[in-house]
């Protein structure tokens, strides 16, 4: 009898998932993860249902017992178990929006691994599955290779220096690329390989290991070459081969000669010269990428170590903001742009630790020891043919070559997650592959229904009444559950991306309208909806345009009381506090006495009290004392965040400019000179000026009768803004001031050049020349 149509539908889906990695939503908010796992967990719910008829009709596709879904189901056990003892219970849940994790999320990946390995069961069926994974690797790296190009109908196209393919980030593109081009990799050594398939694995593995190369990112390129090393070493001694011997010492060799020379050569015009050498070579502890990395990890450590509680269970995953932030390093804040804000670990193993405790850590682990043990008997244990008991030379060899790059390609992917984090495309091959892992231990490479070799199918049972009305019901409930969960979050999403786009042209109109959508849809996501809208106004707030806007303070005090909400769902989290200070400071920054100056005031209390090293903070507490006109207080919190980290060069600026504001108003040239040198500080630290700053500057300077610096300051502005008339103007006075008469007429002759024609221009500047002694 034919299988059951169940069986063949849910094998097309998991076929399906394969090409997840490849989903891009150009449209919405974190366009690289949020259609990918929105696609996914729908395809999950549909496979749920079907699969409970498959089994309810046929027993034989129940999931059997292995130490890899044990482990699995113990990880995800220890992700509920954290779930609840969450500090950010709804986070942990549902996840954030960039990153799309949460235990709802995984549930669907147990799911799934469950359902794949009982539903694929010939040899073929999953080389059709593991060929999908090949080829949409080698699509991701593909359409890499063409975010190199300017073409604008690739998503970050542009010539981008370091492409993230279809993944959205250089490195978690580089760690699905790694997993794709080893699985490749292996299979071109199986001998059931054709010479065709052989060379298009080997062509597609050199694709998507060039794509590797091509981000650049140093922890990928040690795993490759970590995994190539294991490789080699596992073949030379399984197959006693001499030539895989002699590749080992040579890669060993080219490993030790590569770091050497990166040392020997790295201040060389050969290096410097190659921004990409530059960034791979780039592996000292002292580099600020490297150092950003140990700085969080100890942040997590001391929040890990905290109490018995989050020993054991974490703060909860999801939630390494939450220690980050309350241990901050305040080196992190190297000026505005500055990246103080890590939600992950960027080490998948110290993430787990701190955000599930020792609970979850074990479990992880756990996984990964199965994954070896599974692959180590499939290098030292001998294929049994099914229903034969005969031993299978070339299906042994080919066990044996599974069990060499699997284990090659997981200790590749460790290493990678010891630098980044996971997300769904790589989660979803991974956990395939184990699957595929998995059912080898099981089954065995024979082709062929594994479990019922050499035996008829039972003939196929008529529906029972039962199972008609089950199956109306799932159906209801996966259609509920794939709009409720998938599609009602995708059109909050796109109704963001509106107001974005509506900001972005100036709508007021729309784009309050669309982000009061999004949010108004109250689902995963409402947390970064609300601080968007927030940014939105802020940024507008700092604008001249907002007081053209007659319901602007309206509109912010609606968006004070959405971000409430944030402060409430995540008590723990410091950022909705943040920005609450800042809305606050924006509807008082034109009266001295507003109470909501007081209310910044406040809520940066309660965030400083959460991160009590954020260095922004301190800026926002000197802010709202300014629009009270509190210079005293204003210079004192600029002092504080001055004192956490005394090497940013804008800290000063603020400091010198509260000084100059208060010297200003007391008519104090001594406290003005002090404001200068708090100035002058800066510019020694890096900070860059703006035109503005440099206007502000030469006010200064002209106060205290400094023409020299006022000349210098004037030469700067006519470099910013060459076309500016009143400069070139203000440059020939100051010139002509400090007895630079050469360079006054020059000056002054640059005008006739803006204004050619205008009489009256020609005529000052040539009086102008003449009280100079010059010639017009």
């Amino acid at each position: 009898m034919q299988e059951s149509a169940l069986a063949k539908w849910l094998r097309w889906l998991v076929y399906a998932t394969a090409l997840v990695p490849l989903v891009i939503f150009s449209q919405y908010q974190s366009p690289f993860h949020f259609g990918k796992v929105v696609v996914f967990r729908s395809i999950v719910q549909v496979m749920v249902a079907l699969y409970l008829l498959l089994i309810w009709r046929d027993r034989r596709y129940l999931p059997k017992g292995h130490p890899i879904l044990w482990a699995f189901i113990a990880f995800t056990g220890a992700f509920a178990l954290t779930t609840l003892t969450s500090v950010a219970q709804l986070q942990s849940f549902w996840g954030t929006l960039e990153r799309m994790g949460g235990l709802f999320t995984f549930v669907h990946y147990l799911v799934f691994f469950v359902i794949a390995g009982a539903v694929l069961r010939t040899r073929r069926e999953w080389q059709v599955l593991l060929n999908i994974i090949v080829a949409a690797g080698v699509v991701s790296a593909c359409y890499g290779f063409l975010q190199k190009t300017h073409w604008s109908f690739i998503l970050g196209s542009g010539g981008r220096v370091r492409p993230f393919g279809t993944i959205g980030n250089p490195a978690l593109f580089a760690g699905y690329e790694i997993l794709a081009a080893f699985l490749a990799l292996t299979l071109s050594f199986l001998r059931s390989a054709t010479d065709g398939w052989r060379m298009w694995y080997r062509g597609a593995a050199g694709i998507m290991l060039l794509a590797v190369a091509s981000t650049a990112v140093r922890g990928s390129l040690l795993a490759v070459a970590a995994a190539f090393l294991v490789f080699a070493l596992l073949w030379s001694v399984l197959n006693r081969s001499r030539k895989a011997k002699l590749i080992l010492l040579g890669g060993i060799a080219v490993v030790v000669l590569f770091f050497f020379s990166a040392l020997a050569l790295r201040n060389t015009s050969l290096i410097t010269n190659s921004p990409y050498l530059t960034r791979i070579t780039a592996f000292s502890p002292q580099t600020f990428t490297v150092q950003t990395r140990f700085w969080a990890w100890s942040a997590g450590f001391k929040g890990w170590s905290e109490t018995p509680k989050t020993v054991l269970l974490g703060w909860g995953p999801e939630n390494f903001n939450v220690p980050f932030s309350k241990y901050f390093n305040p080196k992190f804040f190297t000026g505005p742009g500055s990246e103080t804000f890590f939600d992950r670990a960027h080490n998948m193993f110290i993430e787990v630790l701190v955000t599930m405790g020792l609970v979850g850590f074990v479990a992880y682990v756990s996984l990964f020891v199965a994954v070896f043990w599974t692959l180590a008997r499939f290098m030292r244990t001998p294929s049994v043919a099914q229903g034969t008991g005969k031993r299978d030379d070339g299906d042994q060899r080919d066990l044996r070559v599974l069990g060499i790059g699997f284990t090659a390609m997981t200790v590749a992917y460790m290493i990678h997650n010891a630098f980044i984090f996971d997300t769904s495309a790589n989660f979803i091959t991974f956990f395939t592959l184990c699957a595929f892992a998995m059912h080898i231990s099981q089954y065995g490479l024979t082709d062929g229904r594994a479990q019922v070799a050499g035996q008829r199918l039972p003939p196929r049972k008529p529906w029972t009444g039962g199972q008609i009305v089950a199956a109306g019901a799932l159906s209801i409930v996966v259609v509920v559950m794939v709009y409720t969960t998938n599609v009602v979050p995708s059109m909050a999403n796109y109704a963001s991306t509106r107001a974005i786009v509506a900001s972005w042209n100036g709508d007021w109109p729309t784009a309050v309208k669309k982000f009061r959508e999004a949010i108004d849809y109250d689902v995963a996501g409402r947390y970064e909806y609300r601080h968007r809208f927030a940014q939105f106004l802020l940024e507008l707030g700092a604008t001249e345009q907002a007081k053209k806007i007659s319901d602007f303070a309206p509109t912010v005090q609606m968006a004070i009381e959405d971000v409430k909400k944030n402060t409430v769902e995540n008590p723990r989290d410091y950022l909705p506090l943040l920005y609450l200070s800042r809305l606050y400071i924006t509807l008082g920054k034109e009266d001295p006495k507003s109470p909501y100056n007081d209310s910044a005031l406040q809520e940066s209390a309660k965030a400083l009290e959460i991160s009590p090293t954020f260095v922004r903070t301190y800026y926002e507490v000197a802010q709202a004392y300014l629009n009270k006109q509190d210079f005293d207080a204003a210079f004192t919190w600029f002092k504080k965040a001055r004192d956490l980290q005394p090497e940013v060069g804008i800290t000063y600026w603020y400091m010198g400019v509260v000084r100059s504001q208060e010297a200003t108003q007391r008519n104090d040239a001594t406290m003005l000179r002090e404001a200068l040198g708090y100035m002058a500080t800066a510019l020694e630290k890096g900070y860059a000026l703006s035109e503005g700053d440099t206007q502000k500057l030469v006010n200064l300077y002209l106060q205290i009768g400094d023409l020299k610096t006022v000349a210098a300051l004037f030469e700067e502005l006519v470099r910013i803004n060459p076309k500016n008339p009143q400069y070139w103007s203000s440059l020939a006075t100051v010139y002509a001031r400090v007895g630079r008469t050469a360079d006054a007429i020059a000056a002054a002759r640059q005008l006739l050049v803006l204004s050619p024609g205008d009489a009256a221009v020609k005529a000052q500047v040539d009086a102008f020349i003449r009280n100079l002694g010059g010639t017009p």
